[in-house]
């Protein structure tokens, strides 16, 4: 059974977090500078300031100097620090760099994990990880992997072109998937790699021109060219990258959905506020039926996003894998998300698509979320697939024959 319940000291947390992002990082959003993502200055100003009050890394343990809490309560928190486009940069708890410091927790050696881990956990350096490729490489599915790996003296030399690597500019690192065997089959046969941006094999091409613009470094096209490394650069064990790579999915998913209900939930209440201000035929904007339905059917997807994320962490916090229920709450958050954003423009008229409000902002923030961390049909594709896989098991039943005619 799901206990939904928080400790007083998560509870006490969460509001702690709320307040930090309230009171500090949201009138910081008007010193944000145009470009990707808040800048180097106001990123260490903002981290400096969650760690006296006392809400930094709440993912990490508190050894990597985190607030060490499980899937279930980081979904509070997250929900908090996504309440502000700058509040998971602020705790430093944004992706890339959260999926990529959960997996070397649970996979890197104690060697890449003092390297690597220990100064990303600080907020000291950011990461990347270059999976997607441009076509015909891989996208939505990885199978299509065409940066290959192949063994030289000492180590491996990596070869092949990247696509929408987020954070790629400025980051101190990139994990690397590479095709390591002629084939992939059965899940088998590529490979992880830690790589520095020292290295002078690896390069950023271009930043891409995307609508979303809060990660920092943008999203780049970055290519490497016979870049070489050393044995002790293989994250995991060879061939094992897309087992590995599971460890870092699900939670990344998850994590996402937490962040963008927060930012999601923001647009609502500035919705909710222009409702019980804004007057329109001798009535209040919320008084109208069509708004009263908006608003109503906002409240449903905010509430059914957020069990779909609490179902998933309790499942994450018992150790199980959580790719369904993953799956079944990206799909829903992503869609429910921007749902609520578009209503929430949608009452706020047309100074809902201005400037004067962070609504046009947050718009364009979260629809890229229905095609990151895998489209939408991807896994409406793979949850359809896994209910009658399911059926078949259940009832003994074949799949269906067509009729004859």
């Amino acid at each position: 059974m799901i206990d939904f319940e928080l400790t007083p000291a998560v509870a006490r947390l969460r509001e702690r977090t709320a307040a930090f992002v309230r009171e500090v990082v949201i009138p910081a959003e008007s010193r944000d500078l145009p470009g990707h993502g808040l800048d180097a200055a106001l990123r260490a100003e903002l981290q400096a300031a969650a760690r006296q009050a006392g809400v930094f890394a709440p993912h990490m343990p508190e050894t990597y100097g985190g607030l060490g809490l499980d899937v279930r309560d980081q979904s509070a928190v997250f929900e908090e620090a996504g309440y502000s486009i700058l509040g998971p940069q602020a705790l430093n708890c944004a992706a890339p760099d959260e999926g990529n410091m959960h997996m070397l927790s649970v996979i890197g050696t104690e060697e890449q994990r003092e390297r690597y881990l220990a100064p990303l956990a600080a907020g000291e350096v950011r990461s990347c990880f270059a999976m997607t490729e441009p076509a015909p490489g891989a996208g939505s599915d990885p199978s299509m992997l065409s940066t290959t790996a192949t063994k030289v003296d000492g180590g491996w030399s990596i070869s092949g072109a990247k696509w929408f690597i987020t954070g790629a500019e400025g980051a101190d690192f990139v994990i690397c998937m590479a095709r390591t065997d002629p084939a992939i089959t059965g899940g088998r046969g590529a490979t992880m790699f830690l790589v520095d941006a020292a290295n002078p094999g690896w390069r950023v091409e271009r930043i891409v021109d995307a609508i979303d613009r809060s990660f920092p470094g943008g999203h780049a096209a970055v290519t490497f060219d016979d870049c070489v490394v050393s044995e002790n650069a293989v994250l995991g064990q060879v061939g094992e990258g897309y087992k590995y790579a599971q460890v870092r999915l699900a939670p990344a998913r998850l994590t996402h959905c937490m962040r963008w209900l927060g930012l999601a939930r923001r647009a609502h209440d500035i919705a909710l506020d222009r409702a019980n201000e804004r007057e329109a035929f001798g009535v209040k904007l919320g008084e109208l039926g069509m708004v009263q339905g908006m608003i109503a059917d906002s409240v449903i997807d905010l509430e059914t996003s957020r069990g779909l994320i609490q179902r998933c962490a309790w499942v994450l916090d018992q150790g199980r894998s959580g790719g369904s229920e993953s799956s079944n709450a990206k799909a829903h958050v992503g869609e429910a998300v921007g749902r609520i954003v578009d209503r929430s423009v949608q009452i706020c008229g047309s100074l809902g698509t201005s400037g004067d409000l962070p609504l046009a902002r947050i718009f364009q923030e979260v629809r890229p979320f229905r095609i990151y961390d895998g489209p939408t049909e991807t896994h409406k594709w793979a949850i359809a697939r896994r209910a009658l896989r399911e059926r078949i098991r259940t009832t003994g039943r074949p799949p269906a024959q067509p009729i004859s005619t």
